[in-house]
């Protein structure tokens, strides 16, 4: 019973839309990596850092999930995804303050005006990645 319940929840139109968006960012988070990392060291890469803005459209569990299930069948089975929440963040042209939005109302708490620029929270970057040389040492 609790496999078909979850099928149902899985095959949920907004669900799948989410899963398909993450996918497409984990695959491309891959082909990063494996651009980056020399030929032949796939197999010893243990954590990849990402930086993931909380505007930038990203559901960070369903991405760490894409990527755990697309690293596993690799050849990077051993990459773990650690995903960095970046907060956003806004100047307001009209009284030249800075602050992190609470709740995403594009309002100043300091004037009230609403001419604001976002000045973090859209990231999505691969920051590091770290491999475990034949010692068993993080590089």
């Amino acid at each position: 019973m609790k496999n078909e319940a979850k099928t149902q929840y899985l095959c949920h139109p907004r669900l799948r839309f989410v899963i398909m968006h993450e996918l497409g960012i984990a695959q491309n988070i891959m082909e990063i990596v494996r651009q980056s990392v020399p030929e032949g060291l796939a197999r010893d890469i243990r954590k990849i850092r990402v930086r993931v803005g909380q505007f930038a459209g990203v559901v960070p569990d369903s991405l760490d999930f894409c990527f755990g299930v697309m690293a596993g069948e690799s050849e990077m089975p051993r990459a773990a995804l650690l995903i960095e929440e970046v907060p956003t963040a806004c100047r307001c042209r009209g009284c030249g303050r800075e602050f992190e939005m609470e709740e995403l109302v594009f309002l100043c708490p300091h004037c009230g005006g609403t001419d604001l620029e976002v000045i973090s929270g859209k990231e999505l970057e691969v920051v590091d990645i770290e491999l475990v040389d034949h010692g068993g040492e993080a590089l």
